[in-house]
């Protein structure tokens, strides 16, 4: 499991895409969403303004399995 650090309270799902290096710009993750399965503590979630809080698991089937730390 990868962890992705946040230094404030939140970051977005779309902001978190880019901070895991799953996709290169932040423009590109509206796109990465419709093409993708994305689970947000074991719930698809295809919201790029989604909160992710510490704690909080994202899975990306053949991505990986990610946790948001502070």
């Amino acid at each position: 499991m990868n962890e992705v650090k946040i230094e404030t309270e939140y970051i977005t799902l779309g902001q978190f895409l880019k901070a895991a290096d799953i996709i290169q710009t932040g423009g590109m993750a509206k796109w990465f969403l419709s093409e993708y399965e994305v689970f947000v503590n074991d719930e698809q979630d295809q919201r790029r303004g989604r909160k992710l809080r510490a704690g909080d698991k994202i899975r990306i089937p053949n991505q990986g399995t990610f946790i948001v730390t502070d």
